[in-house]
């Protein structure tokens, strides 16, 4: 042992196993890891260049929780554990001392994890594989943890806003595809949260009409080897490493990282936009048996993860990826809700988004909604009150369960996706599209849930973007690496009769009538509509439908504009503006189409093109492919009796490849209809454009028309 050893190991005191991490009081640091099955810990303490300095063993354990008061530093300092006790991996236990673990609690990292031989817990390359033990040391090649200053003036933020779920449009995009093209933004800065906060970035997301910006996954992650070699990296980032710590890769200068994703939060806030974060709580980057020790795995591999119960040298892989976190364990749920509480308190982040949504609800006997996790999320006075939106399937058994999430929840629902997409490529009838235009009762009107719980999206980014849908029928990822074997292949897309980019022009502008069609169908429906960023502007991803690995040109935005592009945008600006200004599209009540012999009205009316309400004889004509949706404004808004003063809308739908002659129906209240909206417009109708009740519309062939009583 140095003298600096010696002389910090003396001045350690005892600490507190609480808060869990490295927490600086002023004086000096706090250091708390848990651990029920180690039989000590290290701490290391690095110095800028990454030398190990310090090496001091946490004097304390408590409530399954090693512990120890260092005095004397402070933030900037670095830090990382070696961890004691058996490498039994058929009993479920891999702890190996000559490994730097990173802390599950660090609130930032530095450096990224270098791949070498040394990072796994076993020999490489070993007979006996993951069985053997492997005595190199890891710390040269291991990011580090980093001691913070939480300190943030938050004065600086306006206002924090609180969009109801019935008012919110939520607008998917990536912290460094979104302006690493951005003209406006300087070009050192483009891919990272301060180019996010930029005042044009900024105002271009607000001009779109927009409430809700979520971010792909913000957590500290690994580029996964096998990309690496390919010369690719993981741009997604759906391998996350640590959970209290925004990404360093995503900062202008790393070392102001916490401050810099802050600042781009309250940026967003000043304009009035929430933010929601993808979160992956379902599994980490150490992978299966096979896969390396960087934090998790070397801490209390048994507690951390879900075992084979019979064979615990083994994985759990429900999430697809080697590993499944252990949600039924205490502390495992204490630190993902630590973790939840964190960002919606410390980072101000107003909602999440779970990837793999139905690992939370696992329990060893399989999906349960009064699990441990869900009891403690809903009941806990922060996260009961901020957003939370589920992926609500997962890769294990039983693992689809959309429409299965408590209340208070939102979820992702792939059959408004799939259903929409169909519809419109001529597969699926208006019978089946009726049921998603209500906000899908049939999966979410249970439990007192409303029709907001549904987020109804036709892309997201994992698939097709936009323009692809109506471009390509197969998918076209050769630049992945592995011979366009990935990805699904199934994507539910027409590309019109040629396959990728054309010249034709009449092919070209029924395309872009396709994907107006798409998007007015997501944004006039009940629920809560979500667009995957750049759709707004037909982007490409030049038929790739796992863009995953994609770092590049790919997966950016293209920020330059083109005819096409400023009309897809404007049309997209003003559909959103029609969401907002007629309530009736986003109804916080479900859609019923029963008679109130009271009140004299009737809330949905579902017309066929003769003018008349829909039969069964028509719903079931297997031919049939127009139908009109009649929103009545007078229905109830609320569970009060009392008639609505919202506006009565007619929306008709046309996926056939003919003009339908569609008769407007008669209502009350009215004397005849106003255009708003038609997608076989090149831009929007003229103001006050009328036409009288019985008046035949001609709606062209795979086209969309909204008209308001007046």
């Amino acid at each position: 042992m140095q003298a600096n050893d010696i002389a910090l190991a003396a001045a350690v005191r005892e600490g507190s196993p609480y808060p869990r991490g490295a927490t600086w009081d002023g004086n000096g640091v706090n250091f708390a890891l848990f651990s029920a099955n180690a039989t000590g810990v290290d701490l290391c303490l690095f110095d800028a260049e990454g030398r190990e300095t310090d090496r001091i063993a946490l004097p304390e354990y408590r409530d399954e929780t090693w512990h120890g008061y260092v005095p004397g530093i402070g933030p900037g300092q670095s830090y990382g554990y070696r961890v004691h006790g058996p490498y039994e991996p058929e009993a479920g236990h891999r702890f190996n001392p000559n490994k730097l673990v990173l802390d599950p609690y660090a609130r930032a990292h530095i450096g990224e994890l270098k791949w070498n031989p040394a990072v796994f817990g076993y020999k490489v390359g070993d007979p006996q594989g993951d069985l053997s033990f492997d005595e190199q040391d890891s710390a040269a090649f291991m990011p580090k943890c980093v001691v913070v200053d939480a300190n943030f003036d938050w004065a600086r933020e306006q206002a924090r806003p609180h969009i109801p779920w019935d008012h919110a449009i939520v607008y998917e995009t990536h912290v460094r595809g979104f302006t690493r093209l951005h003209p406006a933004v300087p070009e050192a800065e483009r891919g990272s949260y301060r180019a996010l906060s930029h005042a044009d970035v900024v105002s271009y997301i607000k001009s779109l009409g927009v409430t809700t910006v979520e971010l792909m996954p913000v957590h500290t992650f690994v580029n996964d080897s096998f990309l690496l070699e390919r010369g690719l990296t993981n741009y997604w980032g759906y391998n996350s490493i640590g959970f209290f710590a925004p990404d360093p890769r995503y900062s202008a200068e790393p070392a102001r990282c916490l401050q810099e994703f802050k600042e781009m939060v309250a940026r967003l806030h000043d304009a009035g936009l929430e933010v929601v974060i993808d979160v992956v709580y379902n599994h980490t980057a150490e992978g299966n048996e096979l896969g390396p020790t960087l934090s998790f795995k070397g801490i209390d591999n048994a507690s951390y993860y879900r075992l084979v119960p019979d064979n615990k040298r083994h994985y759990i892989n429900d999430t697809g990826t080697g590993n499944t976190l252990n949600l039924s364990h205490p502390v495992v749920i204490q630190m993902v809700c630590d973790s939840l509480r964190y960002w919606a308190q410390e980072m101000h982040v107003d909602g999440f988004r779970f990837d793999l949504g139905t690992i939370l609800a696992r329990e060893p006997g399989g999906f349960d909604t009064h699990n441990g996790f869900m009891k403690s999320c809903m009941q806990d006075p922060v996260l009961s009150k901020v957003k939370l939106i589920a992926e609500p399937w997962d890769c294990g058994p039983g693992g689809y369960q959309v429409g299965a999430f408590p209340p208070g929840w939102a979820e992702w629902n792939d059959k408004f996706r799939d259903t929409v997409r169909d519809y419109w490529r001529g597969e699926a009838l208006p019978a089946a599209l009726a049921t998603r235009l209500s906000g899908s009762p049939d999966a979410f009107r249970h439990r007192g849930r409303q029709p907001w719980a549904s987020v109804n999206f036709v892309t997201a980014h994992d698939g097709f973007t936009l323009n692809d849908l109506v471009t390509y029928n197969e998918k076209h990822n050769e630049a992945n690496g592995e011979e366009n074997r990935d990805g699904h292949s199934h994507n539910r897309s027409w590309n019109l009769g040629v396959e990728g980019e054309t010249n034709d022009e009449a092919l070209n502008g029924l395309r872009e009538r396709q994907m107006k069609n798409l998007l007015a169908t997501l944004l006039l429906s009940q629920g809560t509509p979500m667009i995957l960023a750049g759709d707004e502007r037909g982007r490409t991803q030049r038929g790739n439908n796992n863009a995953y690995c994609q770092d590049n040109e790919i997966s950016w935005i293209d920020w330059s504009t083109g005819a096409r592009a400023e009309r897809l945008l404007e049309f997209t600006r003003s559909l959103i503006a029609l969401r907002h200004q007629y309530p009736i599209l986003r109804r916080v009540r479900w859609l019923t189409g029963d008679y109130d012999e009271e009140l004299e009205v009737r809330d949905v009316t579902w017309i066929n093109a003769s003018g008349e309400p829909m039969s069964e004889e028509h719903w079931a004509d297997a031919n049939l492919r127009s139908v009109g949706m009649l929103l009545d404004g007078r229905a109830p808004e609320t569970g009060i009796r009392r008639r609505g003063e919202m506006a009565t809308l007619l929306i008709v739908f046309n996926s056939w490849q003919d003009t339908v002659m569609f008769r407007l129906p008669a209502a009350t209240d009215g004397n005849g209809w106003i255009l708003e909206m038609d997608t076989n417009l090149p831009s929007a109708p003229p103001d006050g454009q009328r036409f009288e009740f019985g008046h035949e519309y001609g709606v062209t062939g795979r086209s969309l028309v909204m008209l308001q009583l007046g």
